[in-house]
């Protein structure tokens, strides 16, 4: 598994061209936004063809990622984007067999993922903690909870605007609240899909 600092070079590198630095970007991403695609499409074929859509849409968007850092929340929004799009297009949601689920391939993650992934959520929810109430709620509502910033605008009683720069600065807060309590390895990817 990689590093978010790994990560973070391999961005970079993408934003510079390198065609192998972003196949290795969707490697490690991929079962993630599969993972987006299936839960909103509730078809596995679909979700498929959508993951590969995605990350076609993201290589050419790329270079207007302007933080390297929210690649991960970046791609995610991408993802649901996406998939509501198709879903508005193709009109009501159909149901799936439960057979066809239980057939899908998970991700395979050994115990010791599963234990690096919950001392990282629980860092990440320590670092929550130690922020001010407004950053906290905010990036709880829009992380967490998976609030559009439409819906966390109304929520807020704010400008878009400004919830987007609330965002960015609540990000900045908890990296460096991450980065005190001396644990530079808690990813902000974790933030993105936990």
């Amino acid at each position: 598994m990689l590093s978010w600092n790994e990560i973070l070079v391999l961005v970079q590198k993408a934003k510079a061209g390198d065609r192998a630095a972003y196949g290795e970007l969707v490697a490690r991403f991929e079962p993630a936004v599969y993972g987006v695609a299936l839960a909103r499409l509730r078809n596995p074929a679909e979700a498929q063809e959508l993951t590969q859509e995605v990350f076609i849409h993201a290589m050419t968007k790329l270079e207007q990622l302007r933080d390297e850092h929210c690649f991960a929340g970046w791609l995610r929004q991408i993802a649901v984007r996406m998939a509501l799009n198709r879903l508005t297009r193709r009109g009501p949601v159909h149901g799936t067999d439960p057979e066809v689920l239980q057939n899908t391939v998970a991700v395979d993650r050994s115990p010791l993922d599963d234990l690096v992934r919950a001392e990282q959520r629980a860092e990440l929810h320590r670092g929550l903690e130690g922020l001010k109430a407004l950053d906290r709620a905010t990036l709880v509502a829009f992380y967490l909870h998976g609030q559009s910033l439409k819906q966390m605008s109304r929520e807020f009683e704010t400008p878009v605007g400004t919830i987007k720069r609330r965002l960015h600065v609540a990000r900045n807060r908890l990296r460096k609240q991450l980065e005190r309590g001396s644990t530079p390895n808690a990813s902000r990817q974790e933030l993105a899909y936990a």
